[in-house]
């Protein structure tokens, strides 16, 4: 190591300081901070970073996104206490933001990257993100920096792409700063609560100091176990295995529901009980596998690595085939009532891929329109979470209020996502004629499996 790293204050990489100097260090903001990517993700963790250590610059390309952090103010709907904790931070000046990443990463010596790993037409994970950052990164980093990556990337990215690339860049020899793989582990409308500490932090290092530092760091963020891993690799397959655990479970209870019909039974019923087995964890069935994780994580070892992939692949073609499936639960009831597909009118709720959270990535939302509009529906889509509407009337259907669309009538009503604002609709009295045809996506209408004048179809219930 170098004698501006072992004497250098405000450094943490290859510090001679005590661990306990260190994280005094930290606390007391004499190790500034940086954190790239100021999204649904990236601000919770800027503020939590913020106020545990009081000098922190956020940065984002977006200058509407840096101009409303600089004003105080949260730009992400649906995160209990992140208005007040922005609010708290900036007006402190604990949290300042910017556009400028090299900027930011000249005044930092500690730097936080969360940014979205793309994946292209072809389901290819794309660095294309995380390399523009690191690049960023690249012309302010000092010796004795630590990057920290929290972006879900393919399994040896910090190993392969992130440390090469710093070191040429910044004309740094390897040994002179640290990379570590730090994964979020953050679900939308529960951020604070799960970067503060709702489950174990995981960090791995591309070496021993790196681990230590990551390891150093997030004892002081999060408040549960810190778990370190042989190497930033480990760290990385661990993010994606749990996406691809849940994608594959999932797959696997949507293979079942499809026998619904045939064994006569609730599959959700038979889940439920089989579940009280403390070695049986199914999944719970649905109408299709949304948001910017789980569809896409399988991907990052599919399209990235020679070895056989075909469970995951399958469980990938399966879960994609719902949507579809979800649509033709409601005009397989349509025919068997005698009810043509063409000009029937059809209502779907719910277009976010979760309830409560405005995200549209990957929706099931998109193929169930299609299939129905494909089929001759006159599709009328409704969620009050979601101002977006285009991708919706591209896929056929016509996007209205709540109160609006309540006020016409339908041949078959599917519920896609379980906004609870759905909650207060007098489903019956939608029906245009008799029976109402209604689609269960979320086992959400159960009450209305014995109701008169309705043909009840629960994904997972009787189907």
């Amino acid at each position: 190591m170098t004698d501006s790293i072992s004497q250098g204050a405000t450094a943490l990489y290859g510090s001679e300081a005590s661990a306990d100097e260190q994280r005094t260090a930290l606390r007391n903001g004499e190790v500034p901070v940086a954190v790239y990517g100021l999204g649904k993700m990236g601000l919770p963790l800027a503020s939590v970073y913020a106020d545990v250590t009081g000098n922190v610059t956020g940065m984002d390309v977006d200058p509407a996104v840096v101009e409303s952090v600089s004003a105080g103010e949260n730009h992400i709907v649906g995160e209990p206490g992140l208005s007040d904790l922005v609010s708290e931070v900036t007006s402190s000046g604990a949290l300042s933001a910017t556009t400028n990443g090299q900027t930011a990463a000249n005044e930092a010596r500690v730097h936080v990257v969360i940014v979205p790993t793309l994946v292209d037409e072809n389901s290819k994970p794309d660095l294309s993100v995380v390399e523009s950052v690191m690049e960023e990164i690249a012309s302010g980093l000092e010796a004795g920096d630590q990057v920290i990556l929290e972006s879900t990337v393919p399994p040896r990215t910090c190993r392969d792409v992130v440390a090469p690339l710093l070191a040429e860049e910044s004309g740094l020899s390897r040994d002179e700063f640290g990379v570590a793989f730090c994964p979020e582990r953050t679900a939308s409308g529960r951020a604070l609560e799960d970067i503060r500490g709702a489950y174990p932090k995981i960090v791995g290092g591309i070496d021993r100091e790196s681990t230590r530092v990551a390891e150093l760091i997030y004892g002081e963020i999060n408040s549960q176990e810190i778990i370190p891993v042989t190497d930033a690799t480990t760290a990385e397959a661990v993010k994606v295995f749990e996406g691809v655990y849940r994608d594959v479970n999932i797959a696997l209870a949507n293979e079942l529901t499809k026998h619904g019909e045939e064994l006569e039974i609730s599959v959700l019923e038979a889940i439920e009980a089989a579940n009280t087995q403390p070695f049986c964890d199914l999944h719970i069935p649905g109408a299709g596998v949304g948001g910017h994780c789980i569809p896409y994580y399988p991907h990052f070892l599919i399209q990235r690595f020679e070895s056989d992939s075909r469970l995951m692949e399958l469980s990938r073609e399966i879960n994609d085939t719902m949507p579809t499936y979800t649509a033709e639960l409601a005009l397989s009831g349509l025919a068997k009532h005698g009810k043509e597909s063409e000009g029937s009118d059809v209502l779907v709720l719910g277009l976010t891929y979760r309830a409560g959270v405005d995200e549209l990535r990957a929706t099931p939302a998109v193929g169930v329109i299609e299939r129905l509009a494909s089929a001759g529906a006159n599709v009328t889509a409704v969620d009050p979470v979601t101002d977006t509407h285009e991708p919706f009337e591209n896929a056929g259907a016509v996007v209205e209020a709540l109160d609006s669309a309540c006020k016409q009538r339908y041949d078959a009503v599917v519920l896609v996502t379980a906004q609870t604002e759905f909650e207060g609709v007098d489903i019956p009295s939608l029906a245009a004629g008799d029976p109402l045809v209604v689609v269960d996506g979320r086992q959400a209408l159960t009450e209305l499996q014995n109701t008169n004048g309705i043909y009840y179809r629960g994904i997972g219930i009787n189907a």
